[in-house]
């Protein structure tokens, strides 16, 4: 099973494997959207 943390999502960027970098940009935008989500329910 491979990590799903950011850190590990932006090393996989870097990849030459398709699949890879879709998998990474998937768990960046889900951490990015879900960022905004919570700033805009606190506030």
């Amino acid at each position: 099973m491979e990590k799903t943390d950011l850190a590990s999502a932006y090393r996989r960027l870097k990849s030459p494997n398709i699949k890879t970098r879709k998998r990474a940009l998937k768990i960046i935008k889900e951490y990015k959207r879900d960022k905004i989500r919570t700033y805009y329910a606190t506030n």
